[in-house]
């Protein structure tokens, strides 16, 4: 039994992998490469012995490296609205204060989001954390993740853009970018559809066995399609909704060199 992602994310990726699996398993060997890793559930359901993981948002990567030194969070975690606001109102302070990058900063972020509504990782343009309390009903956190160190000391993780990834030829990539939707402010950066467009156009620079996810809307389609990928559309977990809407939305699942 794998891990499971030690944080809660939405629009995560394990649902994903009885599908991803038969088109990893050819090429099981190779080095995987997540250039979007974010909750990092492909990767751990996949286990590759090597990997290059990385992702836009420091903070994410900064727990994550927190975990391969073998995190021990100490502070107090409680599923109470004015701890959380009081947390986060911390967590932007170091933010400000250029201390983001430190092993209380991965503590807190781990804490805010478990605790924060449906998993979201969204940052305003200053950098700070502004998602709000979640009110659940119980929520086990953990404190302990020596557990995970193993696994990922052997995983090379870092703080990079997508175009940064330094690929080799035996290299397998898969890649879950920010979704074609109005919501952009995973990052402080944004990724808009220039970055869409982007990423697609540098993806075709490489002769390697890909796949590519992405919300299937008609002009990713378009895009994925007219650049020789192989497309196939599913049926996903529904995306986050404000109204609770949990229907079913279309994925698409482009493959090339597969």
């Amino acid at each position: 039994m794998g891990l499971s992602p030690a944080l809660k994310w939405a629009g995560g990726k394990r649902w994903l992998l009885p599908t991803l699996k038969p088109l990893w398993q050819p090429f099981a060997g190779r080095r995987l490469v997540e250039p979007f890793v974010g909750g990092m559930g492909v990767a751990l359901g996949l286990n590759p012995a090597t990997a290059l993981l990385s992702d836009i948002n420091e903070h994410v990567i900064n727990f994550y490296q927190w975990l391969q030194l073998g995190l021990v969070i100490e502070a107090d975690m409680l599923n109470e609205e004015t701890a959380f606001y009081a947390a986060r109102a911390n967590f932007n302070a170091l933010v400000r204060a250029k201390k983001h990058l430190t092993k209380e900063a991965a503590g807190l972020f781990y804490y805010l989001n478990r605790t924060c509504f449906n998993g979201l990782c969204r940052f305003n343009s200053k950098n700070e954390f502004n998602v709000p309390f979640g009110r659940y009903k119980k929520i086990n956190y953990t404190r302990n993740f020596t557990h995970f160190g193993n696994t990922l000391r052997r995983w090379e993780i870092q703080q990079q853009t997508f175009d940064a990834a330094e690929l080799g030829s035996d290299d397998f990539l898969y890649v879950d970018p920010p979704y074609d939707t109005s919501f952009t402010q995973y990052a402080k950066e944004g990724f808009t559809w220039a970055d869409q467009e982007k990423l697609a156009l540098w993806l075709c620079l490489h002769d390697l066995p890909m796949v590519v996810t992405n919300q299937a809307t008609p002009r990713v389609l378009e895009l994925y399609s007219d650049l020789g990928f192989h497309i196939k559309t599913l049926l996903a977990p529904r995306r986050i909704a404000s109204s609770g809407d949990r229907t079913p939305t279309l994925e698409m699942l482009a493959t090339r060199n597969i």
